[in-house]
């Protein structure tokens, strides 16, 4: 027994023995990977620290190079603006070119049916009678649906002939502008060939505005008069502030605090590189003028610097001059101002003024100024002096009517130049919007109009917009616009600006400028009639999906209340007393229709309400359930669709619904305002709302 005890007990033993050696191994196992985790982990944690190292330090070295680029870009505005190619009148004229007729789907005439199409339906193999009567039957199917098709045709034919007739309207007109403008820069060509101070003063300021010499970052704003004795124009240009030179000179990183460090710039360096900047601005401007200068207007130019800044005297805001010189031609032409050093050429080569600490705002001695001339001024806050009263729009120059509406977008803090590169007639003025997220390219189109502006120039600006590939559109005009318009350009990224909005404009920015009715007005010239819709009804067709019967109808109201129950159009009313409303039979693919002359409704009424109801005889048990994918299509007399209205969608259990309404604005246009409030007691618990007696 002793000798089987002893041998469980010594196989006990080496099983424990065993145990604690597979323990031991695996323990130092562990400890050799728990080693090598925390080896690999000091590992990638030393890599990371010096990746995130060189990113700073890569980071901290870009911000250097931008701001050395900045300071190469001050350093060199001269060298490159003299590169950039002269103005040139030759650049604003228009081509006489325009966009083909293209009426699309309309060109095609519509398949008629064939007396075969029917018959191969029938079969043949009947017997006589039967098959007589199948004959009849088809050639009745033939002649429906051959009826139906030479309707549509004549429809179609009808559309075409006022597709096109809008198209000559249009062309003509455009035409029309065309020429007037380019006739315009014919007689500003004689206007500066013969020394007209008002034509000089306009045509080099927008030589200016217009300039590719100049960073979209520096100013463009200007006062200027010409003095036709002397061929000289006298100008006050504003320059850039102290701000716009980098005040870092350098950035790098500093590892122990994790931050960057920037260098400031010594403050001699900066203000020299300020000093030499205005020189450079000076030089350039002068430049500009002489190069625009193909009709030998300018014997000499004045140019003042300033800048918009609190005078450290008095502490109120001034225009306070840091640069000026009298540059003659004779002296001027000889210079290779893409070599000189710019502030020796302004101050030893041409006998200009230099402030000698421009960052402390030292003003200097300024040249002759433009108040000083005489006649009129055209300021850089946008308004032009010596003028008796405001203008009128309507007879106004049509270059000096864009020129002053491209004044308006540049006293609103935007670029804006007149040039017209392209002979679609699309664009009059092309802006640019510097704020960082709502800004952008611009395109506008001016339209100087005493009647509504027909909805195809919006549609053509839109067009015009896409081609450009700009960001936003805006149309400018002397009149209005009508409901089809702006139902058009909703959800677009276009801007409509009629006549009074104009005019509130520029008496906001300081210009001037009127809407007929002052003294002195007169009957601008006989020219090719502007475009008008065919008729000043416009259509709204009504569609929808589904089966449920509706009757649609309106409501002219002031407010929530119908004018009169007469002012309530529906199947048992069919048209307004004015007339200004009235039912229309309807046509595919809508299922309901009325005619609205919007300008024709009465001066007390504010709003168009459209509603749609069941109709009861159709179908007594029927709700809104089914009415889906619902819309109001605004048409033209002719037919031409000018944009959609999307309605609520019908709820169970009510059988009426507000659709939507038509309200006046303060300018007497018509906005869209979608409804959606549905009735379970149909269309007489609707009506009660709006004040109609329906007991």
């Amino acid at each position: 027994m002793s000798r089987r005890s002893g041998g469980l007990i010594g196989d006990w033993a080496e099983a424990q023995r065993r145990m604690q050696q597979t323990q031991q191994i695996q323990h130092r196992e562990a400890e050799r990977r728990q080693r090598a985790y925390e080896r690999e982990a000091a590992r990638g944690q030393r890599e990371q620290q010096a990746a995130y190292r060189q990113h700073r330090e890569a980071e901290a070295r870009r911000r250097t190079e931008r701001i050395e680029a900045e300071v190469a870009a001050l350093q060199g505005l001269l060298a490159a603006g003299c590169r950039a190619p002269a103005f040139r009148t030759a650049a604003l004229v228009r081509p006489e070119h325009l966009e083909p007729f293209a009426p699309g789907n309309l060109a095609h005439p519509l398949p008629m049916p064939r007396l075969e199409q029917f018959q191969q339906q029938s079969g043949w193999t009947l017997g006589s009678n039967r098959r007589a009567q199948a004959e009849r039957e088809a050639h009745a199917r033939y002649t429906q649906a051959w009826q139906a098709a030479h309707a549509a045709e004549m429809q179609r034919q009808q559309q075409l002939a006022a597709y096109r007739q809008q198209y000559d309207q249009w062309a003509a007109q455009q035409l029309a502008g065309i020429r007037e403008h380019n006739t315009g820069l014919a007689e500003l060509a004689r206007a500066l060939r013969a020394g007209d101070a008002e034509a000089a003063v306009e045509y080099f300021s927008a030589a200016l505005y217009a300039s590719t010499a100049w960073p979209e970052a520096l100013p463009r704003q200007l006062a200027a008069a010409y003095d036709p004795r002397a061929r000289e124009l006298v100008l006050d240009w504003q320059l850039p502030g102290f701000q716009v030179v980098p005040e870092a000179k350098s950035v790098r990183y500093m590892p122990s605090t994790d931050q960057d460090k920037e260098t400031a710039r010594p403050a001699t360096q900066r203000r020299a590189l300020y000093r030499d900047l205005l020189a450079q601005c000076l030089l350039l401007v002068a430049r500009e003028l002489y190069a625009a200068d193909e009709f030998g207007a300018l014997e000499s130019v004045v140019v003042n610097g300033f800048v918009d800044d609190h005078d450290p005297v008095t502490g109120q805001e001034a225009h306070i001059v840091l640069a000026s010189v009298s540059a003659a031609r004779s002296a001027f032409t000889g210079l290779r101002l893409e070599q000189v050093s710019a502030v020796d050429c302004l101050v030893e080569g041409l006998r200009g003024q230099l402030s000698a600490r421009p960052d402390q705002l030292t003003a200097v001695r300024s040249g002759r100024r433009p108040d000083e001339v005489g006649g009129g001024v055209v300021s850089h806050g946008g308004h032009a002096a010596g003028g008796e009263d405001e203008p009128d729009l309507f007879v106004m120059d049509p270059i000096a009517f864009e020129n002053l509406v491209a004044e308006l977008f540049r006293a609103m803090g935007m670029e804006a130049v007149t040039t017209q590169r392209s002979g679609d007639g699309g664009v009059d003025i092309e802006a640019n919007d510097p704020s960082p997220i709502t800004g952008g390219r611009i395109v506008v189109q001016v339209k100087r109009y005493r009647n509504t502006v027909p909805p195809t120039a919006v549609r053509d600006l839109y067009g015009t917009v896409q081609d450009k590939g700009a960001n936003k559109g805006v149309l400018v005009t002397t009149s209005s616009f009508g409901p089809t318009s702006y139902t058009f350009s909703n959800g677009k990224p276009l801007e409509l600006v009629p006549g009074e909005k104009l005019v509130e404009l520029l008496h906001q920015y300081g210009l001037r400028g009127r809407l007929g009715g002052g003294p002195g007005a007169a009957v601008p010239a006989q020219r090719a009639p502007e475009p008008e819709p065919p008729s000043d009804h416009n259509v709204l067709g009504m569609t929808w999906s589904g089966r449920v019967a509706l009757d649609v109808c309106a409501l002219v109201c002031a407010g929530n209340r119908v004018l009169s129950e007469d002012h309530f159009v529906f199947f048992n009313n069919p048209r307004t007393p004015d007339g200004s409303v009235r039912a229309r039979a309807h046509s595919a693919p809508d299922k309901a229709a009325l005619e609205v002359s919007f300008d024709a409704l009465p001066g007390e009424a504010d709003r168009l309400v459209l509603v749609a109801a069941v109709d009861p005889e159709a179908d007594p048990h029927a709700d809104l359930a089914g009415f889906t994918d619902a819309r109001i299509r605004l048409l033209d007399a002719a037919g031409a669709e000018a944009g959609q209205l999307e309605v609520s969608d019908g709820r169970a259990g009510e059988t009426a619904l507000v659709l939507g309404s038509f309200r006046r604005r303060s300018n007497g246009d018509w906005d869209f305002v979608i409804g959606g409030k549905g009735y379970r007691g149909g269309l007489e618990d609707l009506l009660r709302e709006y004040g109609v007696d329906v007991a």
